[in-house]
């Protein structure tokens, strides 16, 4: 209900669509949701929440046999339910006209958007209209992209065309600076949409848009838990092998396809977005039913199975044992774990530090800017060249940085590793900086702060932060307000962003780690010859985080017509990761909060009162210095604001006097220590784990460590730690919300 583009995006679906439930919200109505009686709860699952309408789908490193048997042993003894469910029959009606949407709410960032009906997940013509989805948005060679963003008429554009089991469609939304013409890029989408028959795409075109969809279909199968959930979203169009028909039909879309599906659907009596258009010769598109999928799929043969991988053994130690942790002689600290994936995939992540307190200040900006451009454009490579090839090698890069540091995370396939660190090297050492890059950049960035002016989450958790960590405005830890990022961002030239790459980019204080299928030994070979002789010029000195201990405040924010409210509390700990309490507040922490449904705050105040969708705690500290953090958010009604603060501090008292019981404590033990598991069974998070190790001179010893410090918890610990720290005397509380409206609204 905050966000303008999810409004108007509901808006324009529920316009659309005049009967089909796919115009509806799949969360509901506030109303229907607050006076809902409990019977009819308890009857629609009952009648829905039954074997025979369920799939059940598992995904990973499975004994299948075992697997099943676990499976029959539990839900086997379900009895078959004696109800009949009747299949949905409600066809949308063919639209017969131009359809117009108007939303006016308060914000800070304008919004322009199209919707056209298409044809179901299982049509044939569907995996055209994937490519057309893919062509017209995407970065930097989408029609629309080239149409709005390039010229500055909008500072982003996206689609999206959902595979649904109905006749679905297609949303397309371009966000406009308040400060810019909202007309003139509503003119100039509906434009480039009209003219797309007249200009039809190019086999290349084409050809780009299908190795990017084919790449992200192939990545999906290298990991079970992508894969297990890109599974459900085809269950529910009909059959799961619908996935692999899917792949298979997108590879032979042609481009006649492509103008096929936009001739028929790309029509304005088909789309809804601003103005009802009289015409005497309606041009229409008939929708088509979906097919019957078991006939589509009737005999359908895969493709040969992706590697399975190994059976690995996530205990730290079998992680050390199988980690090479290594220096270069240039500085660059290596740590790469081969191991048999799913897929033969390949995962890393790359963490350049740089400066020290006096030369990083001011140049937060520039630093943020500099490593958003890397990928934009290198040596003999512009943007689009660069996504080409990502794609050829079926490769994710992202790029990312702030004031002090620079990462970079790759995933890939074992073949294609040499040739994927050798254009992450590329992008490291040869960027061009272009201009109308770093112009798209600062107008999208512009947007972007601009939209979280009156957005409750941001301004009420930017305050806590600047409320916990008072740094003087010229320090590098200093958080801006929002209109000062809008500044800073306004004074960023490109020379600044290139003087800020020539001062501090270098690899001598860099750590990268690598796990999957690959050849340890070539990987660190080809990381030497490229990267060990990059050095910057500025050199690196860490720079210290500081505990300030906090001063109460409670404090209120108003942000006019925005349904949902935000609440945030914060107090700041002395305290870090090898601190003689730290392993106690971890778990008093996910028992207050952290653990989510399981946890006081969600039982209290989202099960058992209703006073908020999402509320929970955290904690964290960091690695070197006694710096820590303790904190919990809500986001609730602003009506409901006197009763989850007094709620919150009511559960505060209760485990500061009362603390928390020995099964409590046993039962979060056992999820905690579940969750460090399977984190270190998923190749991202090992990598990342391992690189922050590398950095602090750790193994995954470290780990195990605190493992064993939870394992010996008693419960007076755990109470006896949170009753310390977790202080109401120091806690700084924040809301943000529409509360003068409340107020007036109860006034008689």
């Amino acid at each position: 209900e905050n966000s303008p583009i999810r409004i108007l995006w509901q808006r324009m679906v529920s316009s659309a669509y005049s009967w089909h439930n796919y115009g509806n919200s799949t969360i509901g109505a506030r109303a229907d949701l607050e006076n809902v009686p409990i019977e009819r709860l308890q009857a629609f699952y009952k009648k829905y929440y039954q074997p025979d309408n369920a799939v059940l789908l598992v995904a990973g490193k499975i004994e299948p046999e075992a697997t099943l048997q676990k499976i029959a042993d539990t839900f086997g003894k379900i009895p078959r339910p004696t109800r009949k469910l009747f299949a949905t029959y409600t066809k949308e009606p063919t639209q017969d006209g131009e359809r117009f949407v108007e939303l006016r709410r308060t914000g800070d960032v304008q919004v322009v958007g199209a919707v056209y009906h298409m044809p179901p997940g299982t049509h044939e013509e569907y995996p055209a209209a994937a490519v057309l989805d893919e062509l017209l948005t995407s970065q930097p060679s989408g029609r629309l992209y080239k149409a709005l963003v390039e010229p500055q008429l909008a500072s982003s554009v996206f689609s999206f065309t959902p595979a649904l089991a109905e006749g679905g469609n297609m949303i397309i939304m371009a966000q406009v600076r308040e400060e810019r013409s909202l007309d003139s890029a509503r003119v100039a989408m509906l434009a480039a949409l009209d003219k797309f028959k007249q200009n039809p795409p190019s086999p290349e075109e084409v050809e780009r848009a299908r190795k990017k969809i084919l790449k992200n279909l192939e990545l999906g199968l290298n990991n079970s838990d992508r894969l297990g959930r890109e599974m459900s979203e085809y269950i529910a169009q009909g059959d799961w092998r619908l996935y692999f028909l899917f792949r298979d039909n997108v590879e032979k879309v042609t481009p006649e396809d492509v103008i096929a599906v936009a001739e028929k659907y790309l029509v304005p009596s088909n789309r809804t977005v601003g103005m009802f258009i009289p015409t005497d010769d309606p041009v229409r598109a008939e929708i088509p039913d979906a097919p019957d999928v078991a006939a589509l799929v009737e005999g359908y043969k895969g493709r040969e199975a992706v590697a399975e991988g190994e059976a690995f053994d996530p205990s730290p130690a079998n992680i050390d044992k199988r980690t090479m942790s290594t220096a270069l002689s240039g500085g660059m600290e290596l740590a790469l774990l081969p191991k048999e994936t799913r897929g033969n995939t390949v995962v890393g992540q790359m963490t350049f530090r740089f400066g020290d307190e006096q030369s990083l200040k001011g140049k937060s900006t520039a630093a943020s800017m500099a490593a958003s451009l890397l990928d934009k454009g290198v040596a003999g490579m512009d943007r689009q060249a660069i996504e080409d090839r990502l794609d050829e090698l079926k490769a994710r890069v992202r790029i990312g940085g702030g004031s002090r540091s620079l990462s970079v995370r790759f995933e890939t396939e074992n073949e294609n590793v040499p040739e994927v660190l050798e254009l992450i090297t590329k992008m490291l050492k040869t960027p061009t900086f272009p201009q109308e890059e770093f112009d798209k950049l600062k107008e999208s960035r512009l947007a972007s702060i601009e939209a979280n002016l009156s957005e409750p989450m941001a301004l009420a958790q930017q305050k806590l932060q600047r409320s916990l960590k008072p740094y003087k405005k010229d320090d590098v830890r200093y958080s801006m307000t929002f209109e000062e990022q809008i500044e800073a961002i306004n004074q960023t030239t490109l020379a600044d962003v290139k003087q800020f790459y020539q001062d501090f980019y270098g690899a001598q204080d860099a750590t990268v780690s690598i796990v999957g299928d690959f050849d340890d030994k070539a990987a660190k070979n080809l990381l030497e010859s490229e990267l060990n002789d990059w050095k910057a010029q500025k050199s690196y000195r860490r720079i210290a985080d500081k505990y300030v201990p906090s001063k109460a405040v409670n404090e209120k924010i108003e942000t006019p017509d925005k349904a949902n409210a935000a609440f945030f509390a914060g107090i700041n700990l002395p305290i870090n990761q090898d601190h003689p309490d730290y392993a106690a507040l971890v778990i008093g922490n996910h028992m207050l909060g952290g653990g989510f449904l399981n946890s006081r705050l969600a039982t209290r105040i989202r099960q058992e009162e209703g006073l908020s969708y999402g509320v929970g705690s955290f904690m964290s500290a960091d690695p070197i210095d006694k710096d820590g953090i303790f904190g919990a958010y809500a986001i609730y009604a602003p009506e409901n604001a006197a009763a989850l603060e007094k709620a919150f501090r009511e559960e505060i008292d209760k485990v500061r006097t009362e603390g928390f019981s020995a099964d409590e404590l046993e039962a979060a033990r056992t999820g905690w220590l579940q969750d460090q598991n399977v984190s270190r069974s998923q190749d991202n998070r090992l990598s990342g784990m391992l690189n922050n190790n590398l950095y602090l001179d750790r193994s995954m010893q470290w780990s195990q460590d605190l493992e064993d410090k939870i394992k010996k918890l008693t419960p007076a610990q755990v109470n006896a730690a949170m009753k310390k720290y977790v202080r109401p005397d120091q806690l700084v509380i924040v809301k943000a919300g529409d509360f003068a409206r409340v107020e007036k609204e109860s006034k008689p």
